[in-house]
C-alpha cells in the first residue's frame, strides 16, 4: 500500500466517529409547542416538561423545544404556527383549541399532539375520538358539557336563589359554539336562564362588566380561553360570583374552578408525544379523555361576596384558597 493511500485511509477512519456523532446529534427531536397565553399555559408548560424528563428526555441533549405563546393575542397564532412549520419541528404540541386550529391549518405533514382542547370532533380537528385520522391526536375534554353542568350545579349549591347566569364566550375560539351549547343545555335542565355574552376582543371585558352593574346577573361562567386573570379580577371587583375551569381562575380571585387534575393530564400528554416521536402514527392513536378532576374554591372571594359556602361543598373541594 502506498503511503498516500494509507494516509487517506487513516484520515477517513478518523472521520467515521465524527460523522457518526454528527448523525446522532441530528436525530435529537425538536418539539414545537404552541399555546394560548394565559396563567393556565404556564402550568401546562411546567408539568409537560417535567413529564418528558420522567420519560428520559433531557432538554438540550435528547430533546429540544421551540416554545411559542400568543401572549393573549389569538390573532398571532397562525403566524406562530407557520414559524414552527418553517423550523421543521418533529411534532407540534398544542394547548387549547385556537392553537390546535392554527397548527392544523399550517401543516398537514407534521404530527400534532393536543395537550388539551375542547371538542375536537365538533370543531373539525379530527374525524372521531377512536379514529382521529390525519396527523392529530392527544387529549381532549370532549364536549365540555360535564364541566359546564357541574359549574352551574356548584352555583346552585352555593347560591340557591341564582337563576340568571351570564356566559362569557370567546367568540373567535372554534370551541365557542360547543361550549355555549353545553351551558345552555345544562342551564335548561337546571331551571336557569343563560345569557350569552360574546367577547371578540379582551378589551371588551371592561365594558361588559360595567354593563353588568346596570343589569346584574346572579353569577357568571367564563370560557377558559378568555383571559382568566382579568375575568376573575373584574368579577370580584363588580361583585359577581364566577366559575370557570382553569385552576388559575380560582387562584386569581374567581369563586370556583372545576377542571382536570393537571399533573396527570400533562403526564398523559407527554406519553402520547413519546409514542409519536418513536414512530407511532397519530391516526392510529385514539384521542384520550382525562379521568381525574379538581374542585377549587376561593374562600377569600366567597367572604368578600358575602357568600357562606355550604359544608357539603367544602367537603367536596380538593383545595380551598384561604
Amino acid at each position: 500500500m502506498r503511503r498516500s493511500d494509507f494516509a487517506r485511509l487513516v484520515v477517513g477512519a478518523g472521520a467515521w466517529p465524527l460523522a457518526a456523532g454528527a448523525q446522532q446529534q441530528s436525530k435529537v427531536p425538536t418539539i414545537g409547542v404552541l399555546v394560548v397565553g394565559s396563567p393556565g399555559s404556564d402550568a401546562f408548560w411546567r408539568f409537560f416538561r417535567e413529564s418528558m424528563r420522567d420519560l428520559g428526555y433531557v432538554e438540550g441533549r435528547t430533546v429540544r423545544y421551540e416554545f411559542r405563546s400568543d401572549g393573549g393575542q389569538t390573532g398571532r397564532l397562525p403566524e406562530l404556527a407557520s414559524e414552527l412549520v418553517r423550523l421543521n419541528v418533529d411534532a407540534i404540541v398544542v394547548w387549547f383549541t385556537p392553537a390546535a386550529t392554527a397548527a392544523k391549518r399550517a401543516t398537514s405533514a407534521i404530527p400534532i399532539v393536543m395537550a388539551l382542547v375542547g371538542d375536537p370532533v365538533a370543531t373539525g380537528l379530527i374525524e372521531s375520538l377512536s379514529r382521529p385520522g390525519g396527523k392529530i391526536t392527544g387529549m381532549t375534554g370532549a364536549g365540555g358539557s360535564g364541566f359546564t353542568g357541574k359549574g352551574l350545579q356548584f352555583i346552585r349549591d352555593m347560591i340557591p336563589a341564582a337563576r340568571r347566569v351570564a356566559a362569557l364566550v370567546n367568540a373567535p375560539d372554534p370551541f365557542s359554539k360547543p361550549f355555549l351549547a353545553g351551558i345552555e343545555s345544562a342551564g335548561s335542565a337546571g331551571g336557569m336562564t343563560i345569557e350569552p355574552v360574546m367577547i371578540r376582543e379582551p378589551a371588551e371585558l371592561d365594558g361588559v362588566f360595567m354593563a353588568f352593574d346596570q343589569n346584574r346577573p346572579d353569577a357568571l361562567i367564563s370560557q377558559p380561553s378568555l383571559p382568566v386573570a382579568r375575568v376573575a379580577a373584574l368579577a370580584l371587583k363588580h361583585r359577581i360570583p364566577s366559575v370557570s375551569t382553569l385552576r388559575a381562575f380560582a387562584e386569581e380571585g374567581g369563586l370556583i374552578s372545576y377542571w382536570y387534575e393537571q399533573r396527570d393530564l400533562y403526564r398523559r400528554t407527554a406519553a402520547i408525544v413519546d409514542k409519536v416521536l418513536k414512530g407511532a402514527k397519530p391516526a392510529d392513536l385514539p384521542v384520550e379523555l382525562p379521568t381525574r378532576y379538581e374542585l377549587v374554591i376561593n374562600l377569600k372571594t366567597a367572604k368578600a361576596l358575602g357568600i357562606v359556602v355550604p359544608q357539603a361543598l367544602l367537603a367536596q373541594a380538593d383545595d380551598l384558597i384561604e
